[in-house]
């Protein structure tokens, strides 16, 4: 059987949850629940990271305990994917002890391969994101992606021997071209490890916040060193009494945005490698949410709650703009207003408004009776079916959600020029008035179970109101698929109006 195990990055507490987090959770629950729907093994991934430095400040900044704040907020997190409707099989935090113990065993590999020595770091370091800078990176100063001065730290830490993973990791590289998508963040990463690998700091000295190294303990994991075992770890606690790194390790997709790529798609395999273990079978890097052409950030103070916006809108709705809104990969401007006139246009109207008048009309002229018939279907739904894994299996969940678009489009014109309502006024057409419901009704089952993994608590209602079995196989994506049925009524709105925000967050 296929495994499929994908990952969200862990999402740094030292504040709530804003659209950009949302992204890249609604974006793997996309992926994740289309993989089901071929009937492959799967496992998601996502949870919180709260051993960084600027969760410490933000506690102490509260006067908490720093433990004690990350449990508090990590409540709001853990809301973030129930309120999505993500289906993630665990959520991880790494404060776990199971986490803690797998770090502790992962770091003393690498130390006991020789890959670990003791040196004095000193540089520019970056809270926001948690990373040493070089002159170079600094733009009059400052990080430009948090717009602040980093502070100089400098302490002796025990290092890990990145340079000395050069030359595998080009190897690893040029032997699997596709293993950092898309092709130009391969490129941009290829390059970083051409360009020359210097050893990084995997510790910290001076505070009891994070992981203590298992060779001394005076010093914990540096946040990196710490967080990216996360995707390992999980499987080996994630269900009591079953170790799932053997089932799903290495057919593991990892998701990030492109401001860690340099972590995940650089040290992380590195760091596997000198642990003993296979680097991941997929990395794909997502561009930003930006408004006003800036990235989203809570010290910028340019943030979308998605929680304000699914109170408005629904999950569904959300998931919707997400995928639909930024051809995912790229960097794209969003606004609530974006999401309000997508939601009225496509949503309401194109698909909600096509399922009333479907059942409506069977209701109407056909007693709410649905009869299977044969030809003139509206689109191809086996080809449908056939570009959706070509898509998916790319990491176009933009592009795949066009194909979809594109026979809901169809569906529209087919009522059109089909016109039921005329063909109802002569009994003479009769046939033809029955094949033309069953093409509409066949033809919505067909693009419901196809929008499942975007529209999960939508797709499920469509079935329903055309008295379908609510089965989700991918390979229910077909013509002619739609059963006979009896008792069919004209459907409530799916996407009722709402008015629109007057000012966006």
């Amino acid at each position: 059987m296929e495994r499929f195990y994908i990952t969200t990055p862990i999402y740094y507490v030292n504040s709530t949850p804003h659209i950009g987090h949302a992204y890249t959770t609604i974006a793997a629950d996309i992926l994740v629940r289309h993989h089901r729907q071929r009937g492959e093994a799967t496992f998601f991934l996502t949870g919180v990271d709260e051993h960084a430095t600027k969760v410490l400040r933000v506690a102490q900044e509260q006067g908490l305990e720093p433990q004690e704040y990350a449990d508090r907020i990590a409540v709001v997190w853990r809301e973030l994917p129930e309120r999505l409707n993500v289906s993630n099989d665990f959520f991880i935090r790494t404060s776990d002890e199971g986490h803690k113990r797998f770090v502790r065993d992962f770091l003393q590999r690498i130390y006991d391969n020789g890959d670990v020595y003791e040196d004095v770091y000193a540089g520019w370091y970056c809270v926001g994101c948690e990373a040493f800078k070089t002159e170079d990176e600094l733009v009059e100063g400052k990080c430009p992606l948090h717009d602040r001065e980093p502070e100089w730290i400098e302490e002796k830490n025990y290092f890990f021997r990145l340079s000395a993973y050069q030359e595998k990791l080009l190897a690893l590289y040029d032997e699997r071209p596709e293993v950092v998508l898309p092709g130009f963040r391969y490129n941009e990463a290829r390059s970083f490890i051409q360009g020359g690998l210097r050893d990084f700091s995997i510790s910290r000295s001076g505070t009891d916040w994070g992981i203590p190294l298992p060779w001394d303990e005076s010093q914990v994991a540096y946040v990196w060193a710490d967080a990216l075992v996360n995707y390992l770890s999980a499987l080996s606690y994630a269900r009591p009494g079953e170790d799932l790194v053997g089932t799903f390790w290495p057919a593991v997709r990892h998701l990030l945005a492109k401001d860690i790529l340099r972590f995940h798609c650089v040290y992380w395999p590195a760091m596997l490698l000198a642990a003993g273990y296979e680097v991941p079978r997929q990395l794909f890097v997502h561009g930003y949410l930006l408004i006003d052409d800036r990235k989203m950030s809570k010290s910028l103070g340019n943030v979308i709650d998605p929680l304000d916006l699914i109170d408005v809108y629904g999950a569904d709705a959300v998931r919707f703009w997400a995928a639909r809104a930024v051809s995912f990969g790229q960097d794209g401007t969003v606004s609530i207003e974006s999401l309000h006139e997508r939601y009225e246009r496509e949503l309401a109207n194109d698909l909600g408004n096509l399922v009333s008048r479907t059942t409506a009309m069977i209701a109407r002229y056909r007693s709410g009776g649905l009869k299977r018939t044969e030809g003139g279907a509206p689109f191809d739904a086996d080809a449908l079916r056939a570009r959706l894994v070509e898509r998916l299996d790319q990491f176009d969940l933009t592009g795949a959600l066009e194909e979809i678009w594109q026979e809901v489009r169809h569906l529209n014109q087919y009522v059109e020029t089909s016109a039921p309502w005329q063909l109802a006024k002569d009994e003479a057409n009769a046939d033809e008035l029955d094949r033309v419901l069953y093409n509409l009704a066949d033809g919505l089952s067909a693009v419901a179970i196809a929008l499942s993994p975007y529209l999960p608590e939508t797709a499920p209602k469509i079935l329903e109101a055309l008295r379908q079995p609510v089965d989700l196989a991918l390979d229910r994506i077909g013509t002619g698929v739609a059963d006979p049925a009896e008792g069919i009524e004209a459907a409530s709105p799916l996407f009722p109006r709402v008015d629109q925000p007057t000012a966006a967050a």
